[in-house]
């Protein structure tokens, strides 16, 4: 009994990510209507300026740790957001309502600019952070097998929820999100009704970038690194978890990416742990195909 609590407990900072992920995505997933794989870029991209920044903090500036991971922090967010933001205004923008082919072939080469870049400004190292908060907190103490998590898991959890709350209550409260809405399900519509559909895209896009690059610090701050490969797969999953839940769901999108990382922390605690990526993607896709229905997409 013991170990399956602590099997749920490891699968909460999981599960944390990938529903802030997923809500994120299913931002910009509603104004492109297109599977964008640029989203797991940028979640990798931000670790990674956050570890290069972080050291150059450290190393060259000769800042105090806090200090260190603070400049990290910030210029990570600074340029993924900014990068994402100039990505969806310059690139997403023009081919989303071209061709969905476009947008796959737009986003292999931004993947290919972005890791090359990011491996050239690390001189092809791999950068760790020290241990950060990584003091266990005894959730449930059985006895000989008490049930922990360490403050950065608890930090991850809180900041996730709340990045989750506060974009929910932005998009069901405010203007942005009535527009974003109206642009999500009919752009034509909306631009008759005097909206400005080029900039709720590039809004939208921009918000989804901050998910991604905040996201991003998260996992990084949590694991001590961050790889282009790791970043992918977790960008994979979110697209075919958004794709599932629809694109106007992102709370939906969230709840389910949830599942599935609580689905992931339990398949690795009693199963195969080789086999795990394979069977949550295969059943994503018989989800996928089972769901399908088809739709006219404008």
């Amino acid at each position: 009994m013991a170990y399956f609590l602590q099997l749920l407990a490891n699968a909460a900072p999981i599960a944390a990510l990938y529903a802030t992920l997923a809500f994120g995505y299913a931002i910009a997933f509603a104004v492109t209507h297109r599977a964008d794989m640029t989203y797991g870029v940028l979640f990798a991209f931000s670790g990674q300026m956050f570890l290069i920044f972080t050291a150059i903090g450290w190393d060259r500036l000769w800042l105090v740790l806090p200090a260190a991971l603070a400049f990290g922090a910030s210029a990570a967010l600074l340029l993924s957001v900014g990068t994402g933001a100039a990505i969806g205004r310059f690139v997403m923008r023009p081919l989303a309502h071209i061709s969905p082919n476009a947008v796959i072939v737009a986003s292999l080469g931004l993947l290919m600019v972005l890791m090359e870049g990011a491996r050239l400004a690390a001189r092809t190292r791999q950068l760790w952070l020290p241990p950060i908060l990584s003091r266990s907190v005894t959730l449930w103490d059985g006895g000989d097998f008490p049930v922990t998590l360490t403050v950065i898991q608890l930090l991850d959890i809180s900041a996730a929820a709340a990045m989750v709350a506060l974009g929910w209550l932005v998009l069901a409260r405010s203007r942005f999100g009535r527009l974003w809405k109206a642009v999500a399900e009919d752009p034509k519509a909306a631009a008759l009704c005097a909206v400005d559909t080029g900039l709720v895209f590039v809004c939208a896009y921009a918000a989804a970038s901050l998910y991604a690059a905040l996201c991003g610090l998260i996992a990084t701050s949590r694991y001590g690194t961050m790889d282009f490969s790791d970043g992918l797969l977790f960008g994979f999953k979110v697209v075919l978890i958004a794709a599932a839940g629809g694109p106007l769901n992102p709370l939906r999108a969230a709840a389910g990416a949830a599942v599935i990382g609580i689905a992931e922390t339990v398949w690795t605690g009693y199963g195969p742990a080789a086999w795990r990526d394979f069977a949550v993607v295969s059943g994503l896709v018989l989800i996928l195909v089972v769901s399908r229905r088809e739709r006219v997409v404008v």
